[in-house]
C-alpha cells in the first residue's frame, strides 16, 4: 500500500502560479504511475494529468496542456504540479493518484490522497 498527502493549494489571482506537491510514503513509490485529478463542485472528477514510474512520459488533459507541467522525484517519493497562467476554471480539489499504469481514468488508480483546494480569482 502506498499513502498519499498533496499540498501546496490556497489562492491565487488569475495568471498566477502554483506548485502542488503529492508526498508518498509506504511501498516503493518509483514502482507507481502516477496521476492528477481535480474536482470541481457538481463536476465529475477530471483527468489533469499523468506521468509514468520514471518520469520519462507524461499525458495532460487538454484543458490544461500547455499550461501544467508534472514531475516527479523518486528519490523523494514525491510528485509535483506546477500550474501557471491559472484561470478561474482551474478553481477545483486536486487530488493525485498512483497506480499500475498512467491512465485517464480514475478507476485505473488504487491510491488517492485527500486532495487540496486550489481557488482561482479572477
Amino acid at each position: 500500500q502506498v499513502q498519499l498527502v498533496e499540498s501546496g493549494g490556497g489562492l491565487v489571482q488569475a495568471g498566477g502560479s502554483l506548485r502542488l506537491s503529492c508526498a508518498a510514503s509506504g511501498r516503493t513509490f518509483s514502482i507507481y504511475h502516477m496521476g492528477w485529478f481535480r474536482q470541481a463542485p457538481g463536476k465529475e472528477r477530471e483527468f489533469v494529468g499523468s506521468i509514468n514510474w520514471s518520469g520519462s512520459t507524461t499525458d495532460y488533459g487538454d484543458s490544461v496542456k500547455g499550461r501544467f507541467t508534472i514531475t516527479r522525484d523518486n528519490a523523494k517519493a514525491t510528485l509535483y504540479l506546477q500550474m501557471n497562467s491559472l484561470k478561474p476554471e482551474d478553481t477545483a480539489v486536486y487530488y493525485c493518484a498512483a497506480g499500475p499504469g498512467s491512465s485517464l481514468y480514475t478507476r485505473r488508480y488504487d491510491y488517492w490522497g485527500q486532495g487540496t483546494q486550489v481557488n482561482v480569482s479572477s
